[in-house]
């Protein structure tokens, strides 16, 4: 990912429509788009305060807009949402990144494919997101009703999981089904606490600081999915282990670890951190979400930004899908691997805190558009790294080289997570904010995932290779279309031969994403991105009537 969650997400100004002409606080235009919406979510107050002329209005109209800096609330409401968004990358990181590294030795690829169904539930949240949204106990906070208990959950299942880890993985090909509903569980659990905080991040930070939202997600979600993924893959790897002299981490005992941390900071959310008090106004019936979720889709800007989430991570998809797998079949090592990516880790850190102030004010999608061209540059790049790919041993030199190129290739993500981040937070209602989001966030993700597919199937198609084994002197080529994957090479070498790849199909995939990228991003995703965010708030939220 980089995940896309939940994970693959700062976002928003008050639901507060500006004013139009006669003072009315509502979008005229806006009214008449649903038959039978009401576009104003305002109350009296807000009427109010609307009429007044907040800074957002100063803003829409030209005028010089104040932004104050982090108050120690907003400092403190970012460390929360950076702990809350750790503790969900966390499972994700393991269900969809190192378990299924440390089983692909074990198990064929139908039954690795089994065991990913674990991540599904991450990319369908937005089915059962209405539920967190309208249920809650007043006493406890319309957020805090949902976040402990899941993560009381998730901290039991990290612990009963670690005292039975090692027997599963010890003979997983009789155990899959297991595992499959041990980590389906405990991602669903997690991504029913993601819909949660995506709603309180929407009210936990002051208005003027909304856009760090996304800042905390990113550091936070990035930070336990890659804990989670590369720096344990690294830890349990004996080979760098011993190179660099540190005991050997289990799966166990980091199972242990964060099931602690996840008791700790839950106890602490229950005894130390109050919530708002929720109006009785802005409770909604299940069926009222989703119908408003119904009337969000139905307009037209909103299919607009649908459209050009499904389309926008196109050009990516062969470099995010293939090139680190390309680079670990050329003999690039585990433990190297894990070095490029601990030392961009804080890079990322760094561009997401930076980019969050650049998303600040009404262009919020600026950083997004002005990211996609550098990014798409590395996407060219890709290949012919690849295909340029020393011979092991690898020199310091090229390794500085890689090192260098992942840490500008993830800048650029960084930035495009970021600043969409803080659009889908900007434009999002905070009556319904978990379920907004996650609405937002549901196309963006599936942008990216549903390209994967292709793309590794147009490798395959594309890729012609051999088996060539020697007989009595004699070089005999074996048709082997399965010669491509490892599958097929283990296959080839049971018969004592060799695969040779004589076409490569990642070249011509990369060619083909990179070109449809390019015309996606000149002829609809500029243009039309630029008009969204010129759009009022009040032109995103709907109320049914």
């Amino acid at each position: 990912m980089a995940v896309s969650t939940s994970l693959d997400s700062v976002r928003v100004t008050p639901r507060t429509p500006r004013p139009d002409s006669n003072g009315n606080g509502r979008d005229k235009e806006a009214d008449g788009e649903v038959d039978g919406v009401e576009m104003s979510l305002l109350s009296e107050e807000e009427r109010r305060r609307a009429a007044a002329g907040l800074e957002d209005e100063m803003t829409l109209l030209g005028g010089p807009a104040v932004k104050k800096g982090l108050t120690k609330q907003d400092r403190a409401g970012i460390v929360l949402l950076c702990v809350l968004y750790l503790i969900q990358g966390v499972p994700l990181g393991l269900a969809l990144g190192s378990v299924p590294f440390l089983l692909r030795e074990h198990l064929s690829y139908s039954q690795l494919g089994t065991f990913a169904l674990s991540s599904y539930p991450y990319s369908l949240k937005l089915l059962w997101s209405p539920i967190v949204d309208s249920i809650f106990f007043r006493s406890i906070g319309r957020r805090k009703s949902w976040i402990i208990p899941m993560q009381l959950i998730v901290g039991s299942q990290m612990l009963y999981i670690s005292y039975n880890v090692q027997t599963l993985m010890d003979d997983p090909s009789n155990h899959i089904n297991q595992l499959t509903f041990l980590f389906t569980s405990l991602v669903f659990f997690s991504a029913t606490q993601d819909i949660a905080v995506d709603g309180w991040a929407l009210t936990l930070l002051s208005h003027d600081n909304l856009s760090y939202a996304s800042t905390c997600q990113t550091i936070g979600l990035n930070t336990g999915y890659f804990a989670s993924f590369t720096v344990f893959l690294a830890l349990n790897s004996e080979a760098f282990t011993s190179k660099w002299g540190i005991p050997l981490l289990t799966l166990s005992a980091y199972l242990k670890f964060w099931s602690l941390v996840c008791f700790t900071v839950t106890i602490g959310l229950l005894f130390f951190k109050k919530e708002g008090k929720e109006s009785e106004e802005d409770d909604m019936s299940i069926g009222t979400v989703y119908r408003t979720i119904w009337a969000i889709c139905k307009l037209k800007h909103v299919q607009q930004l649908i459209i050009i989430h499904l389309v926008a991570k196109i050009g990516f998809a062969a470099n995010d899908a293939v090139t680190s797998l390309k680079m670990v079949e050329k003999g690039l090592g585990r433990e190297d691997l894990a070095i490029a990516v601990l030392i961009d880790f804080p890079c990322q850190m760094i561009v997401g805190w930076y980019t969050a102030r650049w998303s600040r004010g009404d262009r919020p999608l600026r950083p997004w558009v002005w990211a996609f061209i550098p990014r798409l540059g590395f996407c060219v790049l890709a290949p012919l790294i690849i295909y340029y790919f020393p011979t092991p041993p690898i020199s310091n030199g090229f390794f500085i080289f890689l090192i260098i190129q992942t840490v500008l290739g993830s800048f650029t993500s960084t930035v495009q997570f970021v600043g969409i981040s803080a659009f889908h937070t900007r434009i999002s209602d905070p009556l319904i904010g978990g379920t907004y989001m996650t609405l937002l966030n549901t196309f963006s993700n599936a942008g990216g995932t549903f390209p994967k597919w292709f793309v590794l199937k147009g490798v395959d198609m594309f890729t012609v290779a051999t088996c060539r084994v020697k007989e009595a002197g004699e070089e005999l080529i074996v048709s082997a279309s399965e010669c491509s994957s490892d599958h097929g090479r283990a296959q080839c070498a049971d018969i004592g031969g060799e695969c040779v790849t004589e076409t490569d199909g990642f070249y011509a995939v990369s060619a083909i994403c990179v070109i449809l990228g390019a015309i996606a991003l000149f002829t609809y995703i500029i243009p039309k991105s630029r008009a969204l965010q010129a759009l009022p708030t009040s032109r995103w939220h709907v109320k049914i009537t």
